[in-house]
């Protein structure tokens, strides 16, 4: 541009700012700058912007790298979107996936919420919604949810959308569900001479309360006694708290969720559990008193090849850990099917008469810190999809959360995945209630009391109210 352009320009400029001083309405200045014969660059409307999206996942490699993966796959079909509906704006995303323990990851989403610095989608347990909804960490998405925009989400099994809600409201898009049966060792259930009848026909027993927890007991006690077993590998729960031991207090008959602004605490439901954990450890002799050491490595690899323990409350999911990461050399799920039985939760005697399991669904959640929520939840959208989930699904022992799996004949084909969707019809959710983790924390100090030889289950229950009563207070209801 000339010299003498930018006079004009000036010129112009300075008109234009003293009309306006006299109050008269400015009309539009055309100035002839050159663009006839330069090319102008795009007006900012048109230009496409680039946005930036944060995604973290808690994942156990290989087989649930998924939960983010899927989320960079849908990347594409959520631009195409944008672009269809001439939005100028497209997604580049960022994934930050790591096997951090839970508890460390929860605390690191909310220290990142409290600086400022949260990621805009994070998948986590339900049952964190009732903490950082509370504590305005979420995005309500019970409008655009509903609004029947997506149709995607229409796909999902309606009961899924239970473990996302709070107070009516929807937080989380469901990302998988499981369910967490009882394993038991073909192998060893026959050294202790159980013919190969009476094995095949154990799930049937237990679904049907013929086989209560407390018969699972009694054999395991009876390996233990006949050598077939090692002192203390009868059965095993997991290493460390977590949703598990909660369908121990439902299978006992207790509840948790009230109409009030507090969770129950049934003291005749708990005592039972830590009854029946303080037998199976110091008189039956089925469990080590220092199971609960956290050593989650050892756990997976030394219950795998199901030689070692007779009975194992797991996962669905671990179902492909043990074939993927331990068992490749002896045949993988092929030695599993082969070896390997699983059933509900038994019935407990005195209980609730009818067997259990409980389903944990992982949701992907919005940070209220994102600044595009909308593009999150467009993504959510595009990666919730049964060419995506189910792939997935497979990969990692977990069950499908659309309708439309049902007959995907990718899904349908997977034998143990339709073998324990029947599970789902005894299940149970975790609470999503900002009172949980304190509920939870509580009542697993009296399941390691009682364990250790600490305390005595009456004892255990005495420690456990105080403790409730003094981090929960008005919040919690003692029965």
């Amino acid at each position: 541009m000339n010299r003498q352009r930018l006079v004009l320009l000036a010129l112009v400029a300075a008109l234009a700012l003293i009309v306006s001083a006299c109050g008269a309405p400015a009309a539009p200045v055309q100035v002839d700058t050159g663009a006839a014969e330069e090319e102008a660059a795009p007006a900012a409307a048109d230009e496409i912007m680039t946005v930036n999206l944060v995604a973290r996942c808690k994942a156990s490699p290989p087989y649930e790298n998924g939960r983010c993966d899927n989320l960079t796959a849908a990347v594409d079909a959520a631009n195409a979107v944008l672009e269809a509906s001439d939005d100028n704006r497209r997604i580049a995303l960022e994934t930050i996936q790591d096997d951090t323990g839970w508890g460390d990851y929860k605390t690191e989403f909310e220290l990142a919420s409290d600086a400022g610095e949260a990621p805009d989608i994070i998948v986590s347990g339900h049952e964190h919604i009732g903490d950082w909804a509370t504590a305005g960490y979420l995005v309500d998405i019970s409008e655009q949810v509903n609004s029947g925009e997506f149709a995607e989400f229409e796909d999902v099994i309606d009961s899924l959308w239970e473990s996302t809600m709070l107070e009516g409201k929807i937080w989380g898009i469901p990302q998988d569900a499981e369910a967490r049966p009882l394993y038991f060792s073909k192998l060893l259930l026959s050294e202790l001479g159980w013919s190969a009848e009476e094995i095949e026909a154990l799930p049937g027993r237990i679904e049907s309360c013929d086989y209560t927890w407390q018969d699972m007991f009694d054999t395991a006690q009876q390996a233990v006694e006949a050598g077939v077993v090692n002192e203390g590998e009868g059965w095993w729960h997991r290493p460390s708290n977590g949703p598990d031991f909660l369908y121990y207090y439902f299978a006992a008959g207790g509840e948790i969720e009230s109409d009030l602004d507090a969770l129950v605490f049934d003291t005749a439901a708990a005592q039972t559990v830590y009854e029946l954990l303080h037998n199976a450890v110091h008189e039956r002799k089925i469990i080590t008193a220092n199971k609960l050491d956290g050593d989650w490595d050892y756990h997976r690899e030394y219950t795998a090849s199901f030689t070692n323990v007779m009975f194992v409350f797991e996962g669905t999911w671990r179902w492909a850990s043990w074939h993927t990461n331990y068992l490749q050399d002896v045949g993988g799920e092929e030695y599993l099917f082969e070896n390997v039985g699983f059933a509900p939760i038994p019935c407990m005697e005195g209980g609730i008469g009818r067997p259990i399991t409980l389903t944990h669904p992982l949701v992907y959640m919005i940070s209220t810190q994102s600044e595009h929520p909308d593009l999150a939840l467009l993504l959510l959208a595009k990666t919730t999809v049964k060419e995506l989930n189910t792939p997935y699904a497979v990969e990692s022992g977990h069950l499908g959360i659309l309708e439309s799996q049902a007959d995907h004949e990718a899904y349908t084909s997977a034998e143990f995945l339709s073998a324990t969707l029947s599970l789902l019809e005894h299940t149970t959710f975790l609470p999503n209630s900002p009172y949980w983790s304190a509920w939870s924390e509580a009542y697993y100090l009296g399941i390691q009391a009682v364990e250790s030889g600490d305390l005595s289950p009456e004892e255990a229950i005495e420690v456990v109210i105080d403790q409730l009563q003094n981090e929960l207070g008005d919040n919690v209801i003692i029965e």
